[in-house]
């Protein structure tokens, strides 16, 4: 079965790279990502993914192609960094924006060469969109950056106008806006909604939070009314919080609709045709059955996407990510097919 993974965290040989790339006032200020205090026990990557020397993991090409492209036949990979994401809750939104420009120049010039299959996430420091839209639309026309990327940590939730410029350029160049979880309660970012987690265990589980009100607001704020070709893709958010909130979103939009007069169908609808979801982390109920009835309530035939989320710690082998059980057709398309109608990959149409 024909592969595209789309979360995969590579890193860097070289811990200084991206300070290099910086302007001289930023690398002499020596300011640093925001830190966060929720460690996880057993770490954040594979031990096996390091470098034969040490390096970080995932910063190694060879035991990225080793281990997960040949390995498992992946055809198509899409890069999405790591702790760089963090850099979109940065108080600094100049520096936040040099280093998402050092980030994006630097996976042009070491990663892509590495290898036909892999493909960049362009990422952005929303602190300041109208910059944000300058770097989509600096980049966003080579043919393998497929998607905008920024982290799901935030001050406000995505469907506030504040981020249309963003959006405006991302739909002029053809480019899916995805967002990807690790900076929760990092730098200028909202904590948890009833308030700061204890352990990593509580922060990790809470991270659909962020999820829920990012997809609400950008539907409710009228996002995809007035971006009709935009596509919205939920990184690492999980699958089973969707039926409630839509179902209840549903049912208040029948009674309240006078109150979003732009939101014109109901809102389930916007979600099917606009937002889509990655398959990793998915959730493991102890009756298959249970997660085999969400896949047919969110019609994961159409919104789900396959990820791996190699290197890190709890990342999906794409021979076990799925239920065995699940119909061979729907199995296609989380595989590759959903992805190929979501990123504009050069010559998709070669894939079957």
């Amino acid at each position: 079965m024909t592969i595209i993974d789309v979360d995969i965290h590579q890193s860097w040989e070289d811990p200084l790279e991206l300070t290099r790339r910086l302007p001289a006032h930023f690398r002499e200020m020596d300011y640093a990502l925001p830190g966060g205090m929720y460690s996880s026990p057993v770490g954040v990557s594979r031990f096996d993914a390091r470098g034969d020397h040490g390096e970080s993991a995932g910063s190694s090409y060879q035991k990225l192609k080793e281990q997960h492209l040949d390995a498992f036949g992946i055809s198509k990979a899409l890069l999405t960094g790591g702790d760089t994401l963090s850099l979109g809750v940065h108080p600094h939104a100049e520096y936040a924006r040099h280093l998402a420009r050092a980030y994006n120049d630097a996976v042009l010039d070491l990663w892509l060469p590495c290898d036909p299959r892999l493909y960049a996430s362009l990422i952005i420091a929303p602190q300041n969109p109208q910059t944000a839209a300058e770097e989509i639309r600096r980049l966003g026309g080579h043919p393998r950056i497929v998607e905008v990327l920024m982290c799901s940590a935030s001050r406000l939730p995505f469907g506030n106008a504040f981020y249309w410029p963003i959006y405006e350029a991302a739909q002029e160049m053809g480019l899916p806006v995805a967002c990807h979880p690790g900076a929760e309660t990092r730098g200028v970012s909202n904590g948890f909604v009833a308030g700061p987690a204890s352990t990593y265990i509580e922060w990790h589980t809470n991270l659909n939070q962020g999820y829920m009100g990012h997809v609400v607001s950008l539907i409710c704020e009228g996002v995809f009314e007035k971006f009709p070709r935009l596509k919205f893709v939920a990184k690492e958010g999980g699958l089973a919080w969707i039926p409630g909130v839509l179902w209840r979103l549903d049912k208040n939009w029948k009674a309240l609709r006078s109150s979003v007069p732009w939101v014109k169908k109901l809102p389930s609808e916007y979600l099917i045709e606009h937002v889509r979801f990655t398959s990793q982390p998915i959730e493991e109920p102890a009756n298959v059955e249970h997660l085999l009835a969400l896949f047919d309530i969110i019609q994961a035939e159409k919104t789900v996407l396959f990820a791996s989320d190699y290197p890190h710690w709890d990342n999906d082998s794409p021979r076990h990510a799925l239920p065995a059980r699940l119909p061979e057709n729907m199995k296609k398309r989380i595989m590759s097919l959903n992805a190929l109608e979501t990123y504009l990959f050069p010559e998709s149409s070669s894939i079957q």
